[in-house]
Parts: C-alpha cells; sequence; structure tokens
C-alpha cells in the first residue's frame, strides 16, 4: 500500500526530467490524472471481485498488475506511453487500496480497527512525503526511470508475503456471477469525460465556453447511462444497496466531502507559507507537518471514543474539529499571523480528519456482512477520490480567481502576489468550512449506532452457509433471518 501510495505524487518533482527526455510537457499533468483516475474507476469493480472471489486473488492479482505498468512506465519511449503505462499502474493500485481497507475490516475487531487505521493514516502519511522526495532525489542522482524501477523489488517481496501468510479464504459457492463490465466501463468513460473537463476546462479552453458545454452534456448523459446499467445487471460492481441504506449512503457522501476538503491544504497551504510568511520550499512544505502528524495520532485514539460515544457522533466529533480549524485559518490569514499557529490549526485539522474517517470507515464496515463489506468499502474510497478530484479543481479555480484584478496595476508586484495569495488562502479555506459544516448537517441525519448495535463479522472466512441468507450487506439475526431488506435503514 505504501508503494501505490508513493507513486500517485512521485513524479511531481521528477517533471523537469521527464520533459526534456520524452518532450511533450502539455501532457504532463495527465502522468498524474491517468493515474488517479484508474485507480478511483477500478476500486467498486476491485471491491465486489473481493466480495465474490476472495480477498487475495484480488490483493496479489492488483499487486502484480501495478508491478507490470512499473516496469512499463520504465521502459515509456515518448509521454503517450508513459501516460498509457501510468494507466495500468493505477488499475493495479485501485485493487490494493480498496482490498487492504476491507482486509482490515475482515481481522480486527471494531475497537481494534482505530489501531490499524493510525498505522494506514501513517502509511499514506509517510507516502506523501516520500513521493516528492524519492522523486526528486532519483531524478536529481540518477535518472528518473529509476523511480518506478524501485517499485519491482519491494513488491515482488510483497506478493511472496501474500502467498506465503495470507490465509485463502473459503469462498461461498454460487454467490459469484458474470463481471459487471459494461458498468465498469460506463463508470470509467464517466469518470474520464469528468477528469477531462476539470483538468483542461480554465487552461485550455474557458470554463464557459462551447467545449465545457459539450463535455458537461456528455457527462450527464455518461452518468444516466451507466445508472441505467447498474440497476438491470445481475451481479452490479457497485450495488445499489450501498446507497439505499441511510447508515451507509451518508458515510459515503460525507467522505466525498473530506476528500474535497482534503486538498485545500495539500495544494494550497505550501504556497501560503512561501508567498506570505516568507520560508523556504521546505519550510513551506513543513507547515503541513501539523496534519500528517495528527491525522495518525487521532486515528490511535478514535477506537476509544467510538466505542464511547458510537460511530456517528465521533464522526461529527472529527467533522465539528475540521470546521473549527479551517474557520481558524481563515482568521489566521485575516490577522497575519505566525507561521507557528499555522502549523497548530494544521495539526487541528489533522485532529479532526483522524477522529473522522475511521468513525466512517469501521461504522460502515460493521454494518454488513463479509459478503458486502468490499462494496461497501470500495464505494466509500471511490467517494473520496472522486472529492480529491473535484476538490483540486474547485479549489484551483477560486484560488485563481481570488484578489480585486485592479490591484495589477500597483507597483510592488510582490505586495500583490502577497495580497492574491492570502486572498485565495481565505476563499478556498471558507469554501471548506462550508462543506465541513454540510458534513456534519449530514452526520446529524444518520442513525445512532455503537460497536454493539452495529455489529460485526471480522472472521477472514466466509461465514457457514444459513437457511435463509440475506442480501449482500445486510446482517442477518441469529435465526439467519435477515433484519433488514437492502434498501432499509435500521
Amino acid at each position: 500500500m505504501f508503494l501505490a501510495a508513493m507513486d500517485s505524487a512521485v513524479t511531481a518533482t521528477a517533471a523537469p526530467q521527464i520533459v526534456a527526455d520524452l518532450g511533450d510537457g502539455t501532457a504532463f499533468s495527465w502522468l498524474l490524472t491517468a493515474y488517479v483516475l484508474a485507480a478511483t474507476v477500478s476500486g467498486p469493480l476491485y471491491g465486489r471481485l473481493a466480495d465474490t472471489h476472495g480477498r487475495r486473488p484480488v490483493l496479489v492479482g492488483g499487486t502484480l498488475l501495478f508491478l507490470s505498468g512499473s516496469a512499463l512506465c520504465a521502459a515509456g519511449w515518448n509521454m503517450p506511453s508513459l501516460v498509457a503505462f501510468r494507466s495500468v499502474q493505477g488499475l493495479g493500485a485501485g485493487a490494493i487500496q480498496v482490498t487492504v481497507q476491507t482486509v482490515a475490516g475482515d481481522l480486527y475487531q471494531p475497537h481494534e480497527r482505530g489501531r490499524i487505521q493510525a498505522a494506514l493514516a501513517s502509511v499514506w502519511s509517510v507516502a506523501a512525503l516520500a513521493g516528492p522526495a524519492v522523486g526528486g532525489a532519483l531524478a536529481q542522482y540518477g535518472h528518473w526511470r529509476g523511480i518506478f524501477l524501485l517499485n519491482l523489488p519491494l513488491g515482488l517481496a510483497a506478493v511472496w508475503l501474500l502467498v506465503r501468510r495470507f490465509p485463502v479464504e473459503d469462498v461461498r459457492s454460487g454467490t459469484s456471477g458474470p463481471v459487471d463490465w459494461r458498468g465498469a466501463l460506463g463508470l470509467l468513460l464517466t469518470c474520464a469525460t469528468l477528469m477531462t473537463l476539470l483538468v483542461q476546462a480554465g487552461t485550455a479552453w474557458p470554463w464557459v465556453s462551447v467545449q465545457s458545454g459539450a463535455l458537461l452534456t456528455v457527462l450527464l448523459a455518461l452518468i444516466l447511462t451507466t445508472a441505467r446499467i447498474e440497476r438491470r445487471a445481475v451481479q452490479p460492481f457497485m450495488p445499489g444497496w450501498v446507497w439505499q441504506r441511510r447508515e451507509l449512503a451518508v458515510p459515503s457522501l460525507v467522505l466525498g466531502l473530506l476528500g474535497v476538503i482534503m486538498t485545500a491544504p495539500l495544494l494550497l497551504l505550501p504556497v501560503y507559507a512561501q508567498a506570505v510568511l516568507g520560508l523556504g520550499p521546505a519550510a513551506g512544505a513543513a507547515v503541513l507537518a501539523g496534519m500528517t502528524f495528527g491525522w495518525p495520532t487521532a486515528a490511535v485514539f478514535s477506537s476509544g471514543l467510538y466505542l464511547r460515544v458510537g460511530f456517528r457522533d465521533a464522526a461529527l466529533t472529527g467533522a465539528a474539529t475540521v470546521t473549527v480549524a479551517l474557520v481558524a485559518t481563515v482568521s489566521l490569514t485575516v490577522a497575519g499571523a505566525h507561521a507557528l499557529l499555522f502549523v497548530a490549526a494544521s495539526t487541528l485539522l489533522g485532529i479532526g480528519l483522524g477522529l473522522l474517517q475511521p468513525a466512517l470507515l469501521v461504522g460502515v464496515q460493521a454494518a454488513v456482512t463479509w459478503d458486502g463489506r468490499g462494496a461497501a468499502t470500495a464505494n466509500l474510497m471511490f467517494c473520496r477520490e472522486t472529492g480529491q478530484s473535484l476538490g483540486a479543481a474547485l479549489f484551483g479555480a477560486l484560488f485563481n480567481a481570488a484578489g480585486n484584478p485592479g490591484i495589477a496595476v500597483a507597483t510592488d508586484c510582490a505586495a500583490v502576489c502577497e495580497e492574491r495569495v492570502a486572498a485565495g488562502l481565505r476563499y478556498t479555506y471558507f469554501a471548506g468550512a462550508g462543506f465541513a459544516a454540510a458534513m456534519v448537517l449530514l452526520l446529524l441525519m444518520t442513525p445512532r449506532t455503537s460497536v454493539r448495535s452495529g455489529g460485526c463479522t471480522s472472521s477472514p472466512r466466509r461465514p457457514t452457509p444459513r437457511p435463509r441468507r440475506p442480501a449482500p450487506g445486510v446482517r442477518a439475526d441469529s435465526t439467519g433471518r435477515p433484519q433488514a431488506e437492502p434498501g432499509s435503514s435500521r
């Protein structure tokens, strides 16, 4: 999982070397976009396959696909080929990200999952910092192709451990069916159109233009077509019950909003630290260290909170903390505060995120059975990744539109740039606070659930078949009778 997380940002600092070697710098942004798009779109499909065919084959197959994409990227001969091979890499990363989170729900009881979520959050935090550093070092002192070759020995060691140590699940016969390739293709085209609109609009053409209108029309048509395909599919890769139950649908929406919010500090706070606070590149990036530290630290203690007050109230605590942190950051920009206060606000934001995400993820995993956990987890990850993509485009547009165009006639260019960056951060963080408030309102619509009421199917093996088996994702009582229909809330 560390390799999959690190590769999402590893090419950023190697941009000059890659463009100088392969040319076509205009397509460079698609190196990240193709990777994220493939990982996001394939996640729900892998979640469904993990439910019907077991976790181990999906995890091993996804890791091998990721390594194959890495080897192909190292052999890329021009920018289009590298973009295509990054897509292959992303397809493997989608399997790794979803299946690892699903396995964590299988192997650990709810009171233990805070600890494992802290470990996974630490992996992502370290990878986010290590990715650009490793990419820059290899590009400067070696060759950019080494960025991808580095994955091979580490990934092969991981595959060997999975084959040797990971147990084979007792997959119940009769649960698998035809793979919903039509639905997967529909989602791929939908997300590809959305990403093209977000990446190109505002740069290649204006947001209000014929091109944007045409892409938006195609996007709406693809959404309707994909939804129709999924309703008619025998084994939909994104089953409808994950959106028909409030205790599953609301956390998915909240995690999507969380994905939107996460992009503001990651993209813009280092820019503010350098342009306004006068810090260097390294110190500017260090402002994010508070969030990097606060997230996994809070995740360690999240299990104690949701065991005491329940999943919903624990998530509410995290969402409220995120709201306070974002509003505090806006206040700091107005007051022109010291950099250490921004680090403190970043730490508070990380604490809120660390309390919020584990409560959502563990609560959803505890509300479903083994054969629905993969689909439910994949839906959460899909919403978060989609939110991050939307957030990058939205906050980028807000940041660029911030400031008074009239100040461009000023003679002090440094003062102009400083004011525009400060205004941009205020705009984006204020919008982020609005999204955080929306998370609070959505969580208030969720029924209160505790670990005891939510239950948990933590064994990595499939449960023994019962005479009356409920639909995937619906819990059964001690007699084997379903407690609720897939579309009903408990």
